[in-house]
């Protein structure tokens, strides 16, 4: 739990000075957000431990709450700062636009996943209200209804098939994965005694406040930083599930209906540090197979999981050359397919883990 808070919270820590005082602070928070991830995830031990799969952690719930509260103040300081009168040179803005948004990408992000996840209703709507004011609310809705039920077949938009590039992907997903949700949403309200209120119009009321809060606090140019601050992370969020999903099909049972979701059926990364920075986002099978389990209890198992043979960071930013992202990770689907339609539990060949 020391790694996780320490990694994360400074990361806010970081990118709260770059928008308070500028100077080297935006070089500083972008830099850790970024090259110092990397050489972190390259010198920390990649020997993979697990804790015990039932353990409790009491810390773990109230860091989630902790940094889902930091993400609101700093969404509003990033907003003032990049598009405000903070006085930052336009260097200083874009920097500090650029490591707000990696942090609303890939600390606020897999915050409100953990959170839409829990069972608390005051928890899971302060994840609903982290992802609404990113613009992307109908996030959570698609992700539980859909994503959860249908991961890893064509009927999920965000499972990305074999072939498919990112960008291509991550056109088609927003809308798909928008409707998708609201057919999800109806279709739950339908069969409830109350349903209350639709969930879509807090997702798309919550986005115009957030906006709207945005203009009084810095103008139209602050709509305009929010926005693209946003854009970014809703881009890593699509990115997160276009790589730890590419390729990877459940088989069609004899019903038609595809298998159980298995530990097959999502890509893992064992690498320390960006995991702590994601609160053990990159071990996503175990995710997809025990939703209910705490973060830093998630396991990790490279005989039976797929394993991306860099840092989910790393293949992130190579998903964007689709050329080298096909070449270094058809391969692989093929070998995870072939799995399946032999002998599950055994894994295809040794791979290198980067």
């Amino acid at each position: 739990m020391l790694l996780f808070a320490g990694v994360t919270v400074t990361a806010f820590v970081l990118v709260g000075l770059a928008g308070l005082v500028g100077g080297a602070w935006p070089w500083l928070a972008a830099l850790y957000l970024t090259g110092f991830v990397f050489l972190m995830d390259r010198l920390m031990p990649d020997t993979i431990t697990n804790t015990e799969p039932d353990a409790e952690f009491p810390a773990a719930t109230p860091l989630l709450v902790t940094l889902g509260l930091a993400h609101f103040a700093l969404l509003a300081l990033a907003t003032w700062a990049v598009g405000g009168p903070s006085g930052l040179a336009p260097a200083e803005r874009v920097l500090t636009a650029l490591a707000a948004g990696l942090v609303f990408g890939q600390i606020s992000h897999p915050v409100a996943h953990e959170l839409i996840h829990k069972p608390s209703r005051l928890l899971r709507h302060l994840g609903r209200w982290m992802y609404t004011t990113l613009l992307v609310g109908h996030h959570a809705s698609a992700h539980l209804l859909v994503h959860h039920v249908h991961v890893a077949s064509a009927a999920d938009p965000n499972s990305a098939p074999r072939g498919e590039g990112f960008y291509r992907f991550a056109l088609r997903v927003g809308r798909q994965s928008f409707l998708a949700g609201l057919r999800a949403e109806n279709h739950r309200r339908k069969r409830a005694s109350k349903p209350g209120l639709h969930p879509y119009i807090t997702y798309v009321g919550g986005a115009l406040a957030t906006m709207a809060a945005a203009l009084l606090l810095a103008g139209p140019t602050g709509i305009a930083a929010l926005l693209a601050m946003a854009i970014y992370a809703q881009l890593q969020i699509l990115m997160s599930d276009y790589v730890q999903h590419y390729g990877l099909r459940r088989a069609t049972l004899p019903n038609g209906k595809p298998e159980p979701v298995g530990p097959r059926h999502s890509w893992n990364a064992p690498h320390a540090f960006s995991s702590a920075l994601t609160v053990n986002a990159p071990r996503h099978s175990d995710h997809h197979v025990t939703p209910a389990r705490a973060y830093p209890a998630l396991q990790l198992d490279p005989g039976t999981m797929p394993c991306l043979p860099r840092s989910l960071p790393v293949m992130a930013a190579i998903a964007m050359v689709p050329p080298l992202w096909f070449r270094m990770m058809n391969p692989r689907c093929d070998r995870w397919q072939r799995v399946d339609a032999t002998s599950p539990e055994t894994r295809p060949d040794p791979v290198e883990i980067g």
